[in-house]
């Protein structure tokens, strides 16, 4: 009795072992091949250390998904952490955050959930929601008085109080691709708020649907005051985002070649529809021609939010893998995305 009891127990000792090997050999291979998600095949392969140790060999820090809405979990190629690698910082910037445009990995973030002004970049998430709504880009828009009395930085006026150009009328009329062109390169608030104003009937409703976008995406530290960035008097604290959630808008706009395109620009003209009325663009971007494979920067500044800056560049090698990287309030920004990029680049490999 004793023996045949014995021989169940050593029996059904296989069995378990062999059925929990090949539920952990299954969930791996199933992990591996996109069935799962990030956070399941995670929980499959993880150990006491790190989530992502067995993955690509770094820790939680040095590597974690972004969440967004079309997140790529399929991606060919994933960014792993060279070895030896040291710290890295971007001591300006009090926040700062760099991210894997095609699997939306973070690989170096300081402060990329805090809530902070972020001026002028808020016009890469009015653009972009601007061609999901309007599919004629060559469409008219009529400039209203609203539009005229907007503040800052404007059309004809590339630095607030230094107007060198012709400036907006009143019953002008332009196309959606020609203000795109103001808000991204220039970083004009009229052309902005004209955009808002012609997409939704006026800036109220269209800063509605950037709130409900937001949602959408996933951008939980984010509230839109303006089209333009521009915060508004008195309630200043009510209009913020964070370096995460811009990386979010960035990862987006990717898939519309057209901002791009306009933010590699350096300088261009637009006019009416009749011609009468000409105004030159200039763009605020300091990487244009002096960084390689530079797909785009937005700038942002009001003296609340201070310094700011998204960019986006693919692989210098390759071009093959695309970088976002966001620094908020940074006096060195343009040293600071620079050094974040190298440091991209030059740590990790995709495989």
């Amino acid at each position: 009795m004793m023996i045949r009891m014995r021989a169940f127990f050593v029996f059904f000792s296989i069995v378990f072992s062999a059925t929990i090997l090949l539920l952990g050999l299954g969930a791996m291979f199933l992990a591996n091949k996109g069935v799962f998600s990030d956070k399941w095949s995670a929980f499959a392969l993880k150990d006491a250390d790190s989530r992502f140790s067995r993955v690509a060999g770094v820790s939680t820090a040095d590597l974690r998904p972004m969440l967004s809405e079309q997140r790529v979990a399929s991606s060919q190629f994933r960014p792993v952490k060279k070895p030896g690698v040291g710290v890295f910082a971007a001591p300006t910037a009090h926040a700062a955050i760099l991210v894997d445009a095609d699997t939306e990995m973070t690989l170096y973030e300081s402060s990329a959930d805090e809530r902070r002004g972020i001026a002028s970049i808020t016009k890469l998430f009015t653009a972009m929601i601007v061609v999901e709504q309007i599919k004629n880009l060559d469409e008219m828009v009529t400039i209203g008085e609203e539009v005229l009395a907007a503040e800052g930085t404007r059309v004809g006026c590339p630095r607030s109080g230094y107007c060198i150009g012709e400036r907006l009328q009143p019953g002008e009329k332009i196309s959606v691709r020609s203000l795109l062109k103001a808000a991204l390169m220039n970083s004009a608030n009229d052309a902005a708020i004209a955009l808002a104003v012609h997409t939704d009937g006026s800036e109220e409703n269209f800063v509605k649907r950037m709130n409900k976008r937001a949602r959408d995406l996933g951008m939980n530290n984010s509230h839109f005051c303006t089209a333009s960035g521009l915060e508004l008097d008195a309630n200043e604290e009510s209009c913020y985002s964070s370096a995460r959630d811009i990386a979010m808008v960035a990862a987006q706009a990717l898939k519309y070649d057209v901002l791009w395109s306009i933010m590699r620009m350096e300088e261009t003209t637009i006019s009416s529809s009749d011609g009468k009325l000409v105004h030159t663009i200039f763009n605020t971007d300091r990487l244009l021609g002096t960084y390689s494979n530079l797909i785009g920067a937005k700038t942002g500044f009001t003296p609340r939010a201070g310094y700011s800056l998204l960019a986006v560049a693919g692989d210098p090698e390759t071009g093959a893998h695309k970088l976002i990287a966001v620094v908020l309030d940074d006096s060195s920004r343009w040293t600071s995305v620079q050094e974040m990029f190298s440091f991209g680049f030059d740590s990790f490999e995709w495989r």
